[in-house]
């Protein structure tokens, strides 16, 4: 059985592949039936006798030629309908008792009804269906209600439903593939871009990590070789900022590494986020890189939601760190933290007159105002970054203490920033 089902499965297949060849064979099937019944003589009382009669040779044609005809179905259905309902007409006309030439265009309606749509099937079968049990009920010999031309009414009707039901059923077959294909595209389109979503807050967050404590470590270390020789102590203290630094540096690419393991794996750190509770150990470390940093923060009435504290904390991280590297010698910055209503503020100035253009990285860099933006927008907060009137740099921003995610939107002119921004990036 086994075998038997796989090679009907091929065979099918095949004749998928070649409808041509099938055709070719169903044409081939239509005409030895015809043939056969046109040697059948009806008789009500026993049934049709067989060898009663002999076709004409014009029957024989008109057979041959309306089966012919079905080779080209697929490709030209209103045509092939109209040539054979032709010949059956021209059958019925010209010959008493008429060969079954009917049947071919039995088929030829099939195959509009199933290639084409409702209402034309609607029209094209009850032309037919009236032109030939017409032709069959006036011309012939035999009575109009004989059961010839009846069977001549219903094949050609049952031909019309059979072929709308066929059309119906590949339709709905097509359209469950269709939905399956788009579910299926939906869910691939979903899963690239939880993956690009993921790829960017792992670049963020190593991109604060990275910049914020290498930024200290180059100051720190730039401050024990200047004085390494002439103040030895002061150098020591340097070092130990430096070793403190880097300390602090593996600990978070540790636990931002870790992210990017399973959920399940006992390796994975379990440390908390960093948020406005360490706060004060981070401006420690700039003040300790010489960049004096005034805080003013006020006593929050609840605690703010993970997200939003971690964002508030990088976001002072990372313009904490743009202050070190890019506002100049003699420079101050200012940090406040306000609960206004229903949302966080949180507000970085510094008094830095620059130090210069920076040449563009070759790498693309300048993604610290980027990373900030793209952690405000995804909480539903705006972001305003620019310099100041008179001197300095001002980053402030505004977040949803019920977090809340919504589409990025493009900067609006007062988050749109110059040279200046992109040179703090």
């Amino acid at each position: 059985m086994t075998t038997l089902g796989t090679g009907l499965a091929r065979a099918r297949r095949w004749l998928r592949g070649h409808p041509l060849a099938f055709d070719g064979g169903l044409a081939l099937a239509v005409l030895v039936c015809m043939v056969c019944a046109s040697f059948a003589e009806p008789d009500p009382g026993h049934g049709p006798v067989f060898g009663a009669r002999v076709p004409e040779p014009a029957s024989v044609l008109l057979m041959v030629l309306g089966a012919g005809a079905l080779v080209l179905r697929r490709r030209r259905p209103m045509a092939v309908l109209g040539v054979t309902g032709l010949l059956s007409v021209v059958e019925f006309v010209l010959m008493d008792p008429p060969a079954p030439v009917v049947m071919s265009a039995v088929i030829a309606l099939f195959t509009v009804a199933a290639s084409t749509d409702r209402p034309t099937t609607w029209r094209v079968g009850l032309l037919t269906m009236g032109a030939l049990a017409m032709a069959a009920m006036v011309v012939g010999a035999t009575p109009w209600y004989s059961q010839e031309n009846l069977g001549v009414l219903a094949w050609t009707g049952l031909a019309g439903a059979a072929g709308d039901a066929v059309r119906s059923r590949r339709a709905f077959i097509d359209a469950i593939r269709e939905r399956a294909e788009r579910a299926e595209r939906t869910r691939d389109e979903e899963a690239r871009r939880r993956v690009a979503e993921e790829r960017l807050r792992i670049a963020r967050d190593l991109h604060d990590v990275v910049a914020h404590h290498i930024a200290l470590v180059n100051v720190q270390a730039g401050v024990a070789a200047h004085v390494m020789d002439k103040r030895p102590d002061q150098a020591k203290e340097a070092l130990a900022h430096v070793r403190e630094a880097s300390r602090s540096a593996l600990n978070e690419l540790r636990t931002t590494v870790g992210l990017l393991r399973q959920s399940g794996d006992p390796e994975a750190p379990t440390e908390p986020a960093p948020g406005l509770a360490v706060l004060d150990t981070l401006v420690g470390t700039f003040r300790n890189a010489g960049l004096p940093v005034e805080v003013a923060c006020t006593d929050l009435d609840s605690p703010l939601p993970a997200a939003v504290d971690l964002a508030a904390y990088r976001i002072i991280q990372e313009a904490l760190t743009n202050v070190r590297k890019h506002a100049g010698t003699g420079a101050k910055a200012e940090v406040s933290v306000v609960r206004v209503g229903g949302t966080a503020e949180v507000t970085v100035l510094d008094n830095g007159r620059g130090a210069g253009p920076l040449p563009a990285q070759a790498d693309g860099g300048r993604h610290g105002l980027l990373g900030m933006r793209e952690r405000v927008t995804a909480l539903g907060g705006t972001l305003t970054a620019g310099p100041r009137y008179g001197g300095g740099f001002r980053v402030h921003a505004i977040l949803p203490v019920t977090s809340r995610t919504r589409v990025p939107e493009r900067p609006d002119p007062a988050g749109t920033t110059g040279t200046t921004t992109e040179e703090r990036a």
